[in-house]
């Protein structure tokens, strides 16, 4: 078959094959142009999953009529004028491609009203093409701005409409990519209807985080923590702002991370990385956090031009950025109480008698914080109270009280200060504090740790919480003070068997082994000898054989893999999958040497337990991610006995 030139259509038919993959994709690049041309307020309209129609209106400076034919022309743009533009790209479109190939698959429609640069607007146009047909462009009416109907997708080309999935999976897809747009976008209000019913309809000039906690949630916004960095310029000035979940909101998939790079919405493994090294440790490794991150940089060290639908970018700095957000997450999570709450449900709200309605709450429970109006009421309450039971200090609640209303505290209130006082001394006399170096501290069935703090009943997994602990202490001395770990020589080597897999993977890992205090080799076909191993282990009485059995099998899976994030030379980042790998095995150790459920443990070791657990770092979960401590607040105590 002789080389020939292809004609149009069946060029701009391959280039939909890249650019439109599916409905979302035709939503994708018709929204990116509509905020490309300075919309404020965008409409889209679905139905039936996009293959019926897609209308995608917005108040944008439009396109005069006599510049709508080439609008659908292939590799025609009013965005970039030279190859130097390519260089730092500051659009969201700039190939010119996807209007005529999204025409080339489907009936398309153009309306267009522009807007002079005095404001004022001149008359509409309108333009048709079906299948590639170009009719118009022809006069129209239209108020100011575009809109643009795309029916019957995929009409002329049966195998790609043969593939496409059910309505609702498609409109799923849309609803997703206009949610990751709308999300960087949140001065343009966005409206999204699918066969008539609205789903989505975000008002403009909202706030990041509003943006944010619309499309995430409300119910979790609590559990978001806001988080912002901004670099030396010297190191080039970018900046990261975003709002990260509490580990208690892991999900399975990272469909609910959002990463968006100079108002683009990205996926970029670089950056996923640094975001699971962030929760390390936090939460279990199959689970991953709900997180928004904003990434704004120079557009000259990032090239978007590397993929047909814009979704990936390339870095001419990975590992900086990389750092940038590892730090700003760490610092931000460290920063953060991580203890998730024990919710309970109150026994009075599932009580019914045989009817089946409601029982009330008993009628003798004394002092009711509702039958409380004023100050003299608190203060009659408070003087009731039992001493024993005061759980805040008074002269708090009187300085509130003189800041909202300067005349309710009057010198009777300070006679009953000095009385309040004198009762808590003669209370505190009668009920001498505990004899514990630490605070009240009860194990229960040696597994568990149950104290309080200023919150309420904590509830502690003494195994999980030890783990961290040992965790840290073996990090901070091998990562922090580059120490390596005591061990001690076996009088008789401990054989292990390994096949040539397993004895290549222990081969990679001997630097590892060496700071751990590990010294293995090969003695033959199948089989490898222990000549030392940690003081440490042997105090907590590991065996050897299954430690380097259970090591070796984790090695020859995958599980210390160096992870590459870039060609960027040297630095502490260009270290870091080298330190994942030390952070695998030190999980082991840390769990095999930690107090294991069922060990009893004295005073003293419970409340030396505690006092590391307020010295430590990330103490709220175990290096695997399980939640080390539970909290039952006070608040839910006084639900359950029904004093609220």
């Amino acid at each position: 078959m002789p080389i020939r030139q292809l004609p149009t259509l069946v060029i701009n038919q391959i280039a939909a094959g890249e650019v439109i993959e599916r409905p979302a994709s035709v939503v994708k690049e018709l929204v990116e142009n509509a905020l490309d041309a300075g919309a404020t307020d965008i409409d889209i309209a679905i139905e039936e999953g996009g293959a019926k129609l897609i209308r995608v209106s917005d108040d944008g400076i439009g396109i005069p009529e006599d510049e709508l034919a080439l609008a659908v022309a292939p590799h025609a743009t009013s965005k970039i004028t030279s190859a130097d533009e390519l260089e730092a790209i500051g659009t969201l479109g700039f190939r010119g491609e996807a209007l005529a190939s999204i025409a080339s698959v489907s009936r398309l429609r153009i309306t267009s009203r522009p807007t002079r640069e005095d404001g004022t607007a001149e008359h509409a146009g309108v333009l048709e093409v079906d299948g590639g047909e170009v009719r118009g462009p022809s006069p129209g009416a239209s108020r100011p701005g575009t809109v643009i109907e795309v029916r019957d997708l995929f009409f002329n080309t049966p195998a790609r409409r043969k593939f496409m999935r059910s309505a609702g999976s498609e409109f799923g897809h849309i609803n997703d990519c206009v949610q990751k747009i709308a999300m960087v976008n949140p001065d343009c209000g966005v409206t999204l209807t699918h066969n008539g019913r609205k789903v989505q309809d975000l008002p403009r000039n909202q706030t990041r985080r509003d943006r944010c906690v619309a499309l995430m949630g409300k119910d979790i916004a609590d559990a978001l923590l806001e988080f912002e960095r901004t670099d030396d310029p010297s190191r080039g000035s970018a900046r990261v702002w975003g709002l990260a979940g509490m580990p208690s909101l892991g999900r399975a998939t990272t469909k609910f991370q959002h990463v968006c790079v100079n108002g683009r919405p990205v996926k970029d493994r670089n950056l996923q990385h640094a975001i699971k090294e962030a929760y390390r440790g936090l939460m279990p490794p199959d689970r991953f956090p709900q997180l928004v991150a904003f990434i704004d940089l120079d557009p000259a060290q990032v090239d978007v031009n590397v993929h047909p639908q814009k979704s990936e970018v390339r870095f001419r700095n990975p590992s900086y950025l990389h750092g940038l957000v590892l730090t700003a997450l760490r610092q931000r999570l460290l920063g953060a109480d991580l203890t998730p709450a024990a919710h309970v449900r109150s026994p009075m709200s599932n009580a019914r008698n045989e009817g089946g309605t409601a029982l009330a709450a008993p009628p003798n429970i004394e002092h009711r914080t509702s039958d409380i109006h004023t100050a003299s009421d608190f203060v009659d309450y408070f003087r009731r109270m039992d001493p024993t039971q005061k759980g805040f200090v008074y002269q708090e609640v009187k300085k509130q009280l003189k800041e909202e209303a300067p005349g309710a505290v009057s010198a009777e209130d300070d006679a009953f200060e000095q009385e309040l006082l004198n009762r808590q001394a003669a209370a505190s006399t009668s009920h001498p504090p505990p004899t514990t170096t630490h605070q009240s501290i009860l194990q229960v069935h040696d597994s568990y740790v149950v104290t309080q703090d200023e919150h309420g009943l904590v509830i502690i997994d003494q195994h999980a919480l030890h783990e961290r602990v040992m965790f840290e202490k073996l990090r901070a001395r091998i990562l922090d003070d580059r120490e390596t770990l005591e061990s001690q020589r076996l009088l008789v080597p401990e054989v292990v068997r390994a096949d040539a897999a397993r004895q290549a993977a222990m081969e990679d890992l001997q630097p590892l082994l060496a700071r751990l205090g590990i010294e293995a080799s090969p003695i033959g076909p199948g089989e490898v000898a222990v000549h030392a191993f940690p003081s440490l282990l042997f105090s907590r009485n590991v065996k050897v054989g299954p430690f380097m059995e259970e090591l070796l099998d984790k090695a020859d899976g995958g599980a210390f893999d160096k992870i590459e994030l870039g060609d960027a030379p040297g630095g502490t980042d260009a270290q870091l999958p080298e330190e994942a790998a030390l952070h695998e095995v030190l999980d082991m150790m840390s769990c095999k040497a930690a107090i294991k459920a069922g060990d009893k443990m004295s005073e003293q070791e419970l409340a030396s337990l505690l006092e590391q657990r307020d010295a430590i770092e990330r103490s709220s979960n175990c290096p695997h991610g399980r939640p080390t401590t539970l909290r039952l607040t006070l608040k839910d105590l006084e639900r359950q006995f029904g004093r609220s």
